[in-house]
Parts: structure tokens; C-alpha cells; sequence
């Protein structure tokens, strides 16, 4: 119904003006317009490496947008399913993570924030796209391995395998993919251990393109300048909302009392002093790279200031910044978890946008492969 809407509706061109000489004409080169699109699971309440990873970069690339930008910011539904879920629980999860992207200071009159599940065109998409991506190229994703490892609780991922693989989550990239392309993004911001979903993204679109018709950009990869941020429990692994010990994250939701527990619970080492070593010494790393990035400092800066310290120094110095970062958007998150109405009307308006904008793209698509 929306797209018959869509066909019917005029097309409305912009007015545009001529000048009679061509001493008026700019010689400036305009930006190229920029499309955005990130996504996030909603398997759980945001935790501290999303707030420092993707989201804050999400809030960075709002204030810096131009108005010619546009740029879409997803709950993706579809991708939870993965892994198993409480229905009960993640019906609440879903509206729980729209109120913490709109706490944390996106907006809905300045982004698309929507539900990826509410626009059909995904699935569809994902559907064309599966239908023409080898399997050997989702072999050599390795993502659902530590997926599934830390799902259940593995100590590596040496002790999950194939046998446990759903198709779902073997072919969950496909999705993604069609999440990024179906609004023909130029620009999704990742970390580091997505980056090989956007090249499989690329090699998608351009099978698309090459097979059927030139109809899909081919989007760049935007690193996000925050470092993963690791369990505070298991150090050689990220910070993860779908873990089973909640004491390895910091939810936006903690109390300072629970902040401060679950930093003083944080894995460290028996060495003397402080030093910036990734490798060696992964905990007290991974608190130094907490701690800078509450500051917005260098994290070798950091580091230096801890090299005659302990343990107990650094931890209470972390609880400190984070308690800080966090109190302002939980208790703006609070207060919109009792505005049930006004999250609902957020949820329409941008399922709305979200497949009005994409219908056109899958008109060319259905066109394109005959289903037009």
C-alpha cells in the first residue's frame, strides 16, 4: 500500500536558478553527499563497549552531518534471532534499546532511527542477495564462531564448531548486507571485527551490479576512533551484552554502586605497576583504555601517570570517569522508559521514513531481476 502511495505521488524538483554569465560560476567541488547506515542488536541494554564504540561515534556523526547527509541508525531485530532469545524479554530489549539510542542524544528530526524489522524490504533484499552469493564467501567469515563462543559461555572458540552452526547465523552477513544496501549507503561505521562484513557488503552489491544492472554504491568503512573495549572478566575477548557472567559489562543501566563493583571485580594482573601492554597484560590495558576514553585522552598519556601506581589506583580512578560518563544519559534513559507512547511514535515515524526511502530501491531491484 505504501508503494502504491509511493507510485502515485508526484515528484516534486527543486527550482533552480541560471545565470546568464559564466563569471558567477563556482569553481568550488561540492561534497559528496553521504548516506550512513550502522545497525545494532537488540539482545540486551547497551553496555559500556557500545556506548564507547559504536554509539557515541553515532552521536559524533549526527553533529558533523551536513544537511545534505542522511543518515539511518537501525535496532536490527531480525539479527537477535541468531542466537536463542526469551521472546518476552527481547520485546522489551527492542524498546529498552530505542529509548538508550535517543538518551544517549540521537535524534529522531536529525537521523532515521527505526526497527529494522518493521520495513520488509530487508528480509526481501537479503533474500536476492542469497540467491546469488557464493557459499564459499560466508565460509570464511569467522564472526559466528566467537558469536557462538561466548553465547555459551566457551573458554575459545576452539570449542565450538560447525555442528552447533544455524543458518541464520551462518548467513546473518547476507542480511547485513542487504541492511547496508537497500538505502545504497556510502558509509557504514564499524569496528575493526566487522570490517570484513562490509567488504562482503561490497562483493554483493558488485555481483548485483555486474549480474543485473548497475544499481548499488559500494559503501566505505568508517573506523570508529575508540578501541574495543574487552570483558572485564575475560580480557581476551570484547565486552559483550550476550554473555552469560554479567559481571564482564557495564550496562547503561548500572547504579554507581554496580559500576563501581563490577570494575573493582575487573581481571587484572600480579605485576608491579602500570603499563599499556595489549598483549601481555590485556586487563590492566583494557582499564587504561576505558579510562582514556572517558577522558578523550591518549591512552599512553594514561598510562604514564599509572606507572608508579597499583591496581587499586587505576580501578577507582575508572569507576570514577565511567560513573561520570554514564550518569547523564541513564538518567535520560529512566525518564523515556515511562514514555511508552512517545517511544511508539519514534518507532513509527521512522519505520515510516525508513521503507518510504527504500522502496525505490527495491522497484530497481525487482525490476532489475525480472520480478517487475
Amino acid at each position: 500500500m505504501l508503494l502504491d502511495h509511493l507510485r502515485r505521488a508526484p515528484v516534486r524538483r527543486a527550482a533552480r536558478t541560471f545565470f546568464s554569465t559564466t563569471a558567477c560560476k563556482s569553481t568550488e567541488t561540492k561534497p559528496r553527499r553521504r548516506i550512513v547506515f550502522s545497525g545494532i542488536q537488540p539482545t540486551g541494554t547497551p553496555h559500556l563497549g557500545n556506548f564507547l564504540g559504536a554509539l557515541q561515534n553515532w552521536v559524533k556523526l549526527q553533529q558533523d552531518a551536513s544537511a545534505d547527509d542522511t543518515l539511518l541508525f537501525s535496532i536490527v531485530g531480525w539479527h537477535s534471532l541468531t542466537l536463542p532469545q526469551d521472546p518476552k524479554q527481547l520485546s522489551i530489549a527492542r524498546r529498552d534499546l530505542l529509548a538508550a539510542l535517543l538518551a544517549i542524544g540521537l535524534d529522531p528530526k536529525r537521523s532515521i532511527i527505526f526497527h529494522q524489522d518493521e520495513n520488509p524490504y530487508h528480509t526481501q533484499l537479503s533474500w536476492v542477495f542469497s540467491c546469488i552469493t557464493p557459499v564459499g564467501k560466508l565460509r570464511r567469515m569467522t564472526t559466528w564462531k566467537s558469536r557462538l563462543a561466548t553465547s555459551r559461555n566457551a573458554n575459545d572458540e576452539s570449542e565450538v564448531d560447525e555442528s552447533m552452526l544455524n543458518t541464520g547465523l551462518f548467513t546473518y552477513p547476507v542480511l547485513q548486507a542487504a541492511d547496508i544496501l537497500l538505502y545504497k549507503a556510502t558509509h557504514v561505521p564499524v569496528g575493526e571485527d566487522q570490517k570484513q562484513h562490509i567488504e562482503l557488503a561490497r562483493d554483493i552489491g558488485d555481483i548485483f551490479n555486474r549480474q543485473f544492472r548497475n544499481t548499488f554504491p559500494l559503501p566505505e568503512y568508517i573506523a570508529t576512533t575508540t578501541r574495543r573495549v574487552l570483558s572485564l572478566k575475560d580480557p581476551t575477548s570484547k565486552m559483550s551484552k550476550s554473555s552469560p557472567d554479567m559481571s564482564s559489562r557495564i550496562l547503561l543501566t548500572d547504579t554507581e554502586k554496580e559500576i563501581r563493583k563490577k570494575i573493582r571485580g575487573a581481571v587484572t594482573d600480579s605485576t608491579a605497576g602500570i603499563t599499556y601492554d595489549p598483549v601481555n597484560r590485556l586487563g590492566a590495558a583494557n582499564l587504561l583504555t576505558i579510562l582514556a576514553a572517558c577522558t578523550e585522552e591518549d591512552v599512553l598519556e594514561v598510562a604514564k601517570r599509572y606507572e608508579t601506581k597499583g591496581h587499586g589506583d587505576l580501578k577507582n580512578d575508572v569507576a570514577d570517569a565511567v560513573v561520570a560518563l554514564l550518569e547523564k544519559p541513564r538518567t535520560e534513559f529512566e525518564r523515556l522508559r515511562g514514555e511508552q507512547d512517545y517511544l511508539a511514535q519514534v518507532a513509527l515515524e521512522g519505520a515510516e521514513k525508513a521503507t518510504a526511502y527504500s522502496a525505490r530501491t527495491m522497484q530497481e531491484v525487482r525490476k532489475a531481476i525480472g520480478l517487475l
